[in-house]
């Protein structure tokens, strides 16, 4: 095997176990998921915001000019639906299992299909049965959720509007990221997320602090490892190998989720929860794999506006589906 490949496989595989990690460890900390997820990100803007501020701050200012307030809106809006997306999605695994919140929030190609559809896109005939078969999937996970706890319910309504939130939050990424380089959209949009989520903490009374050693450990994990190093190899890896490849490899972390809560917390799942999980993953797995024919995902060169601060790169057109780049930015 050529050496390119081992390191695309081992950078891979470091994404999907950097992912699946975000829901076993908020189930594991002792302390409420809104103080989490904020921290989480607030912690990671401190990390990467002063690099970023220093190697691109003449294009950061550059958002601030009038003729580009429509990119600059789009990432606020981005940054706002990213904290819907950890204020619904991290309690949901403190209130339902983690393997339903990780099958639940791994519907998000479904609402980017919808997304798509409002938005004038066509997608064909065999993506609406991947689809389908994934809305199905997702039915059976809920409703072994329902016979077992009522409770659990509510946690099911949070993932599933986490998956909605994160497809609003990769829609508009993927517009904003044409003639926005990652690191400068990452920086305004984090930053735009800690705020808003600091507000709701601070007016529902969430609390923020005093928390245990081990609780503090568990934010120190999400800080590293879906925050760091998953979104770094995301990044890495998106430039080495296809997107359609990456996407599947993402649908591993359920599973990788599961079995993390398994050994880790003794979360045995139910039968449903297990067979509905395999129903959403295999129906996104047709979803992306019809999109990845040949002659549907043709590169092409984007003009960038900041040549003498960022490299040009090949960037992927806009694309009458939106699954190539559906899990590009989840968490």
């Amino acid at each position: 095997m050529k050496r390119n490949s081992v390191v695309n496989a081992g950078a891979l595989g470091l994404v999907a176990l950097a992912f699946s990690a975000t829901a076993p460890l908020t189930a594991f900390a002792a302390a409420p998921a809104l103080a989490l997820a904020l921290w989480r990100n607030g912690l990671g803007v401190c990390t990467l915001g002063p690099v970023v501020a220093v190697r691109r701050g003449e294009e950061l200012r550059s958002l601030l000019r009038w003729d580009r307030r429509r990119e600059l809106r789009n990432t606020v809006f981005a940054g706002v639906a990213l904290a819907t997306h950890f204020a619904t999605f991290m309690p949901s695994t403190q209130l339902t299992s983690v393997t339903t919140a990780a099958a639940l929030v791994s519907t998000q190609p479904i609402w980017q299909g919808l997304i798509a559809v409002v938005c004038g896109r066509t997608l064909p005939k065999a993506t609406w049965s991947g689809l389908g078969v994934a809305v199905l999937g997702a039915m059976v996970a809920t409703g072994g959720d329902v016979r077992v706890e009522g409770t659990a319910v509510v946690g099911d309504l949070l993932a599933i509007a986490g998956a909605i939130a994160l497809a609003i939050y990769t829609e508009l990424s993927g517009r904003v990221r044409v003639t926005v380089s990652t690191p400068s959209y990452s920086v305004v949009c984090f930053c735009t997320f800690t705020v808003a989520l600091l507000m709701v903490c601070l007016v529902g009374g969430i609390q923020l602090a005093g928390f245990g050693t081990a609780t503090w450990l568990a934010v120190f994990g999400l800080l590293l490892l879906p925050q760091l190093l998953g979104l770094s190899m995301l990044n890495f890896v998106l430039g080495r190998a296809s997107a359609t490849t990456v996407s599947l490899v993402l649908l591993l972390e359920g599973p990788v989720a599961a079995l993390i809560a398994l050994v880790w917390l003794g979360q045995v799942p139910s039968v449903t929860v297990v067979a509905g999980m395999a129903l959403v993953i295999a129906g996104v797995a047709v979803a992306v794999l019809f999109d990845a024919r040949p002659g549907r995902d043709m590169p092409s060169i984007v003009t960038d506006p900041y040549p003498a601060l960022i490299p040009p790169r090949r960037l992927r057109p806009p694309s009458t589906s939106p699954f190539p780049r559906s899990r590009r930015c989840t968490r």
